[in-house]
């Protein structure tokens, strides 16, 4: 295991979370210099977005030094196959941004791990389904753009130690993986550590060469730092306080929101998918939620994994960003008045319709005129979705058992975004991950059409 160590102790402000060790794990065999991995165009909109943060929280009763040894060790193990999280972001000659694989005389730059205590605080109290405040405390980078991984480490760590157990919140530069590629790398790293296999050894190897999606070298003009960007947002400084909460559908719900959607469907109709028909569901209550107007626009952005979609169709082991937005938009009265199939049918159109085609045609556009994002481009009283519940959050078993709860850090949320993921009891349940104005928020918790399915 290759680490470099420093020791310090810093208590969090506001509660009681105490830092009580840094450190810098690096590859275990660091001296070898990998491939430089060139962004492309389906990672490089990413770089104003903010780190990717997730949280694992799990029930340990054993030493937490010797779990963080083990768990230290894995990652070093896991940073050989998954070498690019291990890089540092940068420009090429020509321009084209870059993760530089160790190949220069500065080296790897690692993984920043920090290691916490925060005894007073249950796991209970981070798997309710109310997200706390304290959450931002035991994930790093909170408020970091991914912008910032020019100077900074692409990956971040943070083990705590709780009163009954422990959490691993762990922070990604979203320019470099999408959530498919994060719950590859988590897999493998958790595969390692439960089975003490050699990092040669996992089980779906990742995929580096990002070229082979497409190949067009974009040189794309950054913002001197992350708050000049900030800055340009018209929207900023109109912002007022968020609330997130978990909302989880059994599979019995999730299989009766389906049936209604398809009900009345034409004999030898394409049937709406679960996603469709849960989608169209969060939509509706959404907008009664929000109490808009029938003529008010409103917006459903999903965030497509298009690994299967593009010509020729990439593993699942490709490594990086492989997503693209999509959209589409009616008046608030209509998703209202009609029963699900209407908006399960118009996020079954966006979707059939994303084909390579499109996508080829989407990235064109977007390297003739690149873009950088603002969250208000997700659309007006927007819901927009990204995580899938195809991803295997709760088998992320380092050898201590399946995670309590997965859930997501505060960056990147916004009014109206939501992370879906799988439901812990298994089966087809889902774990519907939404923020939201404090209003809206207490109607939806309120709105026995959308809890009581």
């Amino acid at each position: 295991m290759a680490v470099e160590k420093g020791k310090t102790t810093e208590e969090k402000p506001g509660v009681a979370v105490k830092v009580t060790g840094k450190s810098r794990v690096l590859p275990c065999k660091k001296e070898e210099r990998r491939p430089t991995c060139q962004l492309v165009t389906f990672d490089l909109p990413y770089i104003t977005f903010y780190y990717n943060q997730k949280v694992l929280v799990y029930k340990h009763g054993g030493d937490f030094g010797e779990a963080v040894g083990k768990l230290k060790e894995g990652l070093s193990a896991a940073l050989e196959e998954f070498y690019p999280l291990a890089g540092r972001l940068g420009k090429d000659e020509e321009g084209v941004l870059v993760v530089k694989c160790g190949e220069e005389e500065e080296g790897w730059v690692g993984v920043d791990v920090v290691e916490a205590v925060a005894e007073e605080v249950e796991v209970a109290e981070l798997a309710a389904d109310e997200v706390p405040e304290l959450l931002q405390q035991i994930v790093p980078l909170t408020g970091v753009m991914n912008l910032e991984g020019l100077h900074r480490p692409l990956l971040a760590v943070q083990f705590t130690k709780l009163k009954d157990g422990f959490a691993i919140g762990c922070a990604f530069n979203h320019a470099i993986l999408d959530g498919n590629s994060t719950w590859h790398f988590m897999s493998s790293w958790a595969e390692i550590c439960r089975t003490g296999c050699e990092s040669t050894s996992i089980s779906l190897k990742p995929i580096h060469d990002r070229t082979k999606a497409r190949n067009t070298r974009v040189k794309l003009e950054l913002p001197k730092s992350a708050s000049e960007h900030e800055d340009s947002d018209p929207t900023k400084g109109h912002s007022i306080p968020l609330r997130e909460r978990v909302f989880t559908f059994s599979e019995a719900s999730i299989d009766k929101i389906k049936s209604d959607a398809n009900a009345g469907r034409p004999e030898g109709a394409k049937p709406f998918s679960a996603f469709q028909s849960l989608g169209s569901h969060i939509w509706k209550a959404v907008c009664r939620a929000r109490g808009l107007k029938p003529e008010d626009v409103t917006v459903f952005a999903i965030f497509m994994d298009c690994r299967k979609r593009v010509d020729p169709p990439m593993d699942d082991s490709y490594f990086g960003n492989l997503i693209q937005a999509v959209f589409t938009g009616t008046a608030s009265g209509l998703v209202q008045a009609h029963p699900l199939g209407f908006g399960a049918g118009l996020l079954q159109g966006v979707i059939d319709a994303h084909d390579a085609k499109a996508i080829d045609a989407r990235s064109k556009e977007w390297e003739a005129a690149p873009k950088l994002f603002h969250f208000k481009d997700a659309g007006v009283n927007c819901v927009a979705v990204g995580s899938s519940p195809r991803f295997p959050v709760y088998e992320v078993d380092f050898g201590f058992g399946r995670p309590e709860r997965v859930r997501s850090g505060s960056n990147n949320k916004f009014d109206g975004m939501v992370y879906l993921y799988r439901g812990r009891e298994g089966g087809r349940s889902v774990d519907v991950e939404i923020t939201l104005e404090p209003l809206p928020m207490e109607n939806l918790e309120k709105d026995e059409e959308f809890l009581k399915v």
